[in-house]
């Protein structure tokens, strides 16, 4: 069955940063999209960052460009959120997320798995 599972989140002070990583298994991770969506609290669940199955082409919501950066590493079957400059907003619950659409979708919906969540906390 499909797994993905994060890693890396914690407390951090603003400023600081973090590594995100999403460990799959049980899908053909070099051929699929991926993405990391953030849930923070009495908030919608909302795109961050996405990438596509060649790494070819990212995505970023405004609010992270230029701050986080996400890649992948095919051969280990690995995603990952490099998050810089962090402020006190980026608190949230991160997930990864995998699509089998061919382009970079913002939208939860088009997602087909979602991996359990790590809290991120950044204080001010």
């Amino acid at each position: 069955q499909v797994q993905l599972v994060e890693s890396g989140g914690g407390l951090v002070q603003a400023g600081g940063s973090l590594r995100l990583s999403c460990a799959a298994s049980g899908l053909p991770f070099s051929n699929t999209g991926m993405s990391w969506f953030r849930r923070a609290p009495g908030k919608e669940r909302e795109f961050v960052a996405g990438i596509k199955w060649n790494a070819r082409r990212m995505d970023y919501a405004d609010s992270v460009k230029g701050r986080f950066t996400i890649f992948r590493d095919n051969a280990k079957n690995t995603l990952y959120l490099q998050m810089n400059s962090l402020k006190p907003e980026d608190t949230a619950v991160y997930y990864c997320a995998a699509t089998s659409d061919s382009s970079i979708t913002t939208s939860p919906s088009n997602y087909e798995y979602w991996g359990q969540g790590t809290q991120v906390t950044v204080s001010s």
